[in-house]
């Protein structure tokens, strides 16, 4: 892949920095920009995540904790 600084004044003052960013631009492998993307099931991913959520017991232990955060904060605060 081709990389360029680009100094805008100078840039703009000389007509073959055009003809330069055009062959740049041509020259890009456009295999780095066309890539695969896998079609993903996000409301079945977030259903299984939830499931092995709540079957690991990680569901309790997060309501255990916000409970005793909320009684710690309540008896150590002045107000």
């Amino acid at each position: 892949m081709a990389h360029f600084i680009l100094d805008l004044p100078t840039w703009f003052n000389s007509a073959t920095h055009l003809g330069d960013l055009f062959h740049t631009v041509q020259s890009i492998d456009v295999t780095v920009l066309a890539q695969d993307f896998k079609q993903s099931d996000i409301p079945g991913d977030v259903g299984k995540t939830w499931n092995h959520f709540v079957r690991t017991g990680q569901v309790w232990a997060f309501l255990i904790g916000i409970v005793a955060g909320y009684m710690v904060k309540t008896f150590t605060s002045f107000g």
